[in-house]
């Protein structure tokens, strides 16, 4: 027989933590400051720069003091920041929530994470 304190312990973490992902794909992720549009158009050349991840996050204290931008835009920001890309082509994101003390909504933390390939376009 299982020792009671063990699932009392067991079923206290589960009740204070709470969490959920989902994944999805994008074809092509630019700069929040590009013109994507502008930049099909013109038939652009490019050349792949390499791997590019990237996460943002979003926190919210006390169901009312949010901190943080963890929107799919500040991700691909990061990413290209680090990568030195124009764009992310063969994205995946991914969405992430947790909750701590979810009851109460103490602190929950919302975060987007972009992989990609990074490429730069030939001027």
């Amino acid at each position: 027989m299982r020792n009671p304190v063990t699932i009392a312990a067991a079923l206290a973490v589960a009740l204070l933590l709470d969490g959920c992902t989902s994944v999805g794909r994008v074809g092509l992720l630019t700069r929040g400051s590009a013109d994507p549009g502008g930049l099909l158009k013109g038939q652009r050349h490019f050349h792949e720069v390499g791997p590019a991840e990237a996460r943002s996050c979003r926190f919210l204290a006390l169901g009312l003091i949010p901190a943080g931008n963890g929107d799919i835009q500040a991700a691909a920001d990061k990413a290209l920041a680090k990568s030195g890309g124009d764009a992310l082509i063969n994205v995946t994101t991914a969405n992430s929530l947790y909750g701590f003390i979810p009851v109460y909504n103490v602190l929950s933390v919302g975060c987007t994470t972009v992989k990609g390939t990074a490429i730069a376009f030939n001027d």
